[in-house]
């Protein structure tokens, strides 16, 4: 129940992702919170108040000028009795409306009336969410204290791909109870470090070495284990991936970036390499290099810092739990064995990437210890992640 006594005023704007409002109501009451939903004229030719209000147990409000509620300022009160405003789905027609500071209707008036925290989860088509107009009024939203939960990226219902999905109901309860404050879980307590996505090894200013790393698979591991109450830091590679609520995210693009932000990242109690770190780099050319007669430049590898190793390695700021990851193509077991014994970690997570599993949405993998070797069943990215978090927590509380 780590939203009892919460009171959420969630108010519902129109587009498909409308009916997520609903599992969202059953979610937020299932977890001890109490919800007021209020549609918009829009959000009406999705969802029924009806419907809403069934599963909030409480009515579902659509209309500024209620004569019964107005004569007691309604909107007023209604604005400053919940604990949290919350806009999801936010389309962009409300988030602009918001950055106007507009009032023409009951859910903007609330938002503009109230002096309680406001968060706002946008759904919308990718060409809206990238829209410049859409990206300032997110910003200036940003800039007022707004909380935004970034959209996830994947296929939406107008047959385009690209961010701007609704996060799926569990992801908007987690932020919901980061919001709050209300860590609780096996992990409550500890920090986890995760590393996710590839490394891009400029050539010159145009070219790089990189691998077909997605980051799904490291994102799906932040959020599973923030959902268990850890204090998770993510260094994330170059992915197009909106971050996990309740998660601290650090961008960076070379695997020499990457090992300086989990260096500066610890102390931790947990640390999960998920990323595909470049192996090698080269020295970066200061301009495009240009075809000659020559044939081909040769380039001169030089090898990047052994970011598992380096965390793994024997002292005072060693994670008491550190987690190596081995992508293979053959042989998937006997490589993680030998990279266990080799790089100084308690674990490693095995898979086989000779197929889609780089940049797909399932996998299958292995997790290898000093005592043996666990196969997990197939499943999708999060599913795999949410287990192999609960077996990370099993083993630091062992």
């Amino acid at each position: 129940m780590r939203l009892a006594g919460r009171r959420i005023l969630l108010i519902i704007s129109g587009g498909i992702a409308a009916y997520k409002a609903l599992e969202l109501i059953r979610a937020i009451r299932a977890e001890g919170g109490a919800v007021t939903p209020v549609l918009t004229r829009a959000a009406q030719q999705f969802i029924t108040p009806l419907s809403a209000a069934a599963l909030a147990e409480s009515r579902a409000l659509v209309d500024l000028f209620d004569l019964t509620d107005e004569a007691e300022m309604g909107h007023i009160r209604l604005s400053r009795a919940s604990d949290l405003l919350l806009v999801c789905p936010a389309s962009a027609d409300i988030l602009a409306r918001m950055a106007a500071g507009l009032a023409d209707d009951l859910a903007t008036t609330l938002l503009l009336a109230t002096d309680k925290p406001v968060m706002v989860a946008p759904a919308m088509n990718v060409r809206m969410w990238d829209h410049p107009a859409t990206r300032a009024n997110v910003a200036t939203l940003k800039a007022r204290g707004v909380h935004v939960i970034e959209p996830a990226t994947g296929p939406m219902a107008c047959g385009e791909h690209g961010p701007g999905r609704l996060p799926d109901v569990p992801l908007l309860v987690e932020a919901l109870v980061a919001h709050f404050g209300a860590k609780t879980g096996p992990l409550a307590g500890r920090h986890a470090i995760v590393t996710a996505g590839p490394t891009h090894e400029p050539i010159d200013p145009v070219r790089y070495i990189a691998n077909r790393s997605s980051g799904k698979q490291g994102f799906a591991m932040a959020a599973a284990l923030a959902a268990l109450g850890a204090r998770v830091t993510l260094v994330a590679g170059p992915v197009a991936l909106a971050t996990p609520p309740g998660v601290v995210r650090h961008d960076v693009t070379t695997a020499q970036e990457m090992a300086a932000a989990v260096e500066a990242a610890l102390p931790a109690d947990l640390a999960v390499m998920v990323a595909a770190v470049a192996d090698w780099r080269v020295e970066r050319a200061p301009a495009k290099i240009k075809k000659g007669p020559g044939g081909p430049p040769e380039l001169k590898l030089v090898e990047n810092p052994d970011i598992l190793a380096q965390v793994a390695a024997p002292g005072a700021r060693r994670p008491r739990l550190v987690v190596g990851f081995a992508a293979e193509t053959e042989e998937v077991v006997a490589h993680a064995v030998a990279k266990l014994g080799r790089k100084g970690c308690d674990l490693v997570v095995a898979n086989d990437v000779s197929g889609d599993v780089m940049g797909g949405d399932r996998n299958l993998v292995h997790l290898v210890s000093v005592d043996g070797v666990e196969t997990f069943p197939e499943g999708t990215k999060e599913e795999v992640a949410a287990r192999l978090a609960r077996r990370f927590a099993e083993w630091l509380h062992g």
